[in-house]
């Protein structure tokens, strides 16, 4: 049994995507369809919601929760997809709001065989989907000075040099690496460890974004997600660290630099609010909603 999912940041995602009750809406990060059961539940009987997620156990949980819906679809693949579901659904350009709530899931976090996370054993995978390589492989395969770049940019790690070092040293014994071996590793060789934060946590995140190619994904989808919207169409992006939240601020902005994201003829989204973040309640209860950030822009005609 799955312990109940708590969706972060579910009432002000409602409050601001949800303009028109009978329109068409996009979660396109179903997890485990916190967020789309809320949105389902905002709108009118002649509303339509389509959600979509790369990771087959979330599609199989979307399809035997949403399938007997007749407003909803359920698309399987990459967010990087998006133009493609919506141009098989006929509502490219038509869309009334996309959410996209980034990062990993919970109950990815949760499950041990998944990998994510080093609270407890388990293989270190990190894939979203069963495609491409573990996270265990993209250590014994990439370069130690390709390690240092991803922990120091993907993760922000001021000891990159040192842990990259010691993985390419670690990896020499040939023995399987997993979630608690990486985890240790990480704390013996980083001098400083910060208060309330496991050492290894930004090795971690650098090593999930590396094997998911999170932010070419995140590059890659908004414009999409610009295309699909209708004129007075919101987007909201759910953020959980600096790097994707900086790449959605300069693309709701129009300012993500030349070559990173297709160009953006500018004006072409009105941000609608400051970033959106978690009361002090609902961090309470969902510890995880703690470095949540929402923003919300709107189609420009």
């Amino acid at each position: 049994m799955e312990p109940p999912h708590i969706p972060v940041l579910a009432d002000e995602v409602v409050r601001w995507m949800v303009q028109e009750r009978d329109g068409i809406y996009v979660d396109a990060t179903y997890g485990r369809g916190g967020h789309a059961q809320a949105l389902l539940r905002s709108l009118g009987p002649d509303g339509r919601l389509i959600v979509g997620d790369r990771d087959p156990e979330a599609v199989a949980h979307a399809r035997r929760i949403l399938g007997p819906e007749g407003r909803c679809t359920v698309c399987e693949g990459r967010f990087s997809q998006l133009g493609h579901w919506l141009q098989v659904e006929a509502v490219t350009g038509k869309v009334d709001g996309i959410l996209f709530d980034l990062g990993v899931s919970s109950p990815q976090l949760d499950d041990p065989r998944r990998g994510f996370s080093f609270q407890s054993e388990g293989p270190l995978d990190m894939r979203m989907d069963p495609g491409g390589m573990t996270a265990a492989e993209w250590l014994m395969r990439t370069p130690v000075p390709t390690i240092e770049r991803a922990l120091a940019e993907w993760g922000e790690e001021r000891y990159a040099r040192r842990i990259a070092r010691a993985i390419g040293e670690e990896r020499r014994r040939h023995e399987p690496w997993t979630t608690v071996r990486l985890a240790n590793l990480v704390s013996r060789v980083v001098p400083h460890h910060e208060r309330r934060r496991h050492p290894a946590t930004r090795t971690f995140l650098a090593l999930r974004i590396a094997v998911n190619h999170e932010l070419d994904e995140l590059r890659s989808v908004l414009p999409q997600a610009l295309a699909a919207l209708r004129p007075g169409g919101r987007l909201a992006v759910v953020s959980f660290h600096s790097l994707e939240d900086r790449i959605v601020k300069r693309f709701m902005k129009g300012t993500e630099p030349s070559g990173r994201l297709a160009p953006v003829p500018a004006p072409r989204l009105r941000p609608l609010t400051d970033p959106i973040r978690p009361t002090e309640e609902e961090s309470r209860v969902n510890p995880r909603a703690r470095s949540a950030l929402l923003r919300v822009a709107e189609r420009l005609p």
